[in-house]
């Protein structure tokens, strides 16, 4: 019973940590969908996030990480370059892409693919014990699958509304100016494509930073690094896609709003607090959080927004939750074997 109460406290911590990084995403989904009305360009949003990120962050990096007995060679240089390019780079410019060429509800559902995924590679490269004829083992896989059929249920299926909108007139209307056309198929099919790519790249980037924090523990630094190489990678493209100076010119307005929280919250400190999740408990776990976000992102687009909840998004929420339940529970069993050498 001692170790099982041991086991459940080395999960609080990440727990709370991970819901707040998709409590700070939802709030950046708002944001974005605010900025973009206003005319934020995405390459150069990209740009101003990770560089302000890497102003914030680098100070702190140097204080807490300095003294730790580390050695950042050649090698591990490359692999967080790498990290910047899947997880910054690619992911978050091939994302925004495809969703000039989709709807909204193919971006929200593709990015719950990303839990299934990462299952996937993890098992693959043994970053993940699963043994299904185990009750543990049985419900990591059950609650996998509960979680991104939950996922599908919020995004696909609507029914009636079980809600009045908070407000009688939203307080924020994104919606008058933008039209009504249609896509056609094959712009659809380039969308998609683009928003698959996106989340592979982040999956591989969840794969690939639980192997670098197994040989340099200093999550700070690596947080650092990755905005740092991210902010040359994603302007070296800017400047070739857009080069217009008007679009990086700055004002008090939503769009400078978007990138300081962005910078400060979304690549600062999420970055820094999922890199930590992972050296503890693996990518498995970190991306399992990730559908969690839709239901954040439905509650705040009722409040700012005024939009209603149907009762296909109650029952989704209550099936992320229970399958991300299920995994956690599946996961307590990792911290009661011996620890790996």
């Amino acid at each position: 019973m001692a170790r099982a109460g041991v086991s459940m406290r080395k999960l609080y911590g990440p727990c709370a940590a991970m819901v707040l990084v998709y409590i700070a995403y939802g709030g950046s989904h708002i944001l974005v969908k605010i900025a973009s009305n206003k005319g934020l360009n995405p390459l150069v949003f990209i740009v101003y996030r990770h560089f302000i990120a890497f102003l914030v962050l680098a100070p702190f990096a140097y204080l807490i990480d300095r003294n730790k007995p580390t050695s950042l060679t050649i090698s591990m240089t490359i692999n967080i370059f790498l990290l910047a390019i899947l997880g910054s780079t690619i992911h978050l410019n091939l994302f925004y892409a495809g969703i000039s060429y989709t709807s909204p509800i193919v971006t929200s559902t593709f990015n719950n693919i990303i839990p299934s995924l990462t299952f996937v590679m993890a098992f693959l490269f043994r970053l993940e014990r699963v043994n299904i004829r185990t009750a543990r083992g049985g419900a990591k896989v059950l609650g996998t699958i509960t979680c991104i059929g939950g996922s599908f249920v919020f995004t696909f299926w609507k029914g009636p509304y079980v809600t009045k909108g908070i407000f009688k007139e939203p307080l924020i209307d994104v919606y008058k100016n933008q039209g009504c056309g249609h896509r056609s198929g094959e712009d659809w099919i380039k969308g998609s494509a683009l928003i698959v790519v996106s989340e592979v790249a982040w999956s591989a980037w969840l794969i690939l930073l639980t192997l670098v924090t197994r040989k340099y523990p200093a999550q700070l630094t690596i947080t650092v690094l990755i905005c740092l190489f991210a902010t040359a990678q994603s302007g070296f493209l800017a400047l070739i896609f857009a080069r217009d100076l008007e679009k990086w010119k700055l004002h008090w307005d939503a769009r400078l709003l978007t990138i300081v929280y962005c910078g400060v919250v979304i690549s600062g400190a999420g970055y820094f607090l999922q890199t930590w999740c992972i050296s503890r408990n693996g990518p498995v776990f970190t991306s399992m959080f990730n559908p969690l976000m839709l239901i954040f992102v439905a509650i705040f687009s009722a409040f700012v927004f005024s939009e209603r909840l149907h009762v296909g998004s109650l029952v989704g929420a209550f099936l992320i939750i229970l399958g991300l339940y299920l995994v956690l529970w599946g996961k307590k069993a990792d911290h009661e074997v011996a620890p790996e050498p």
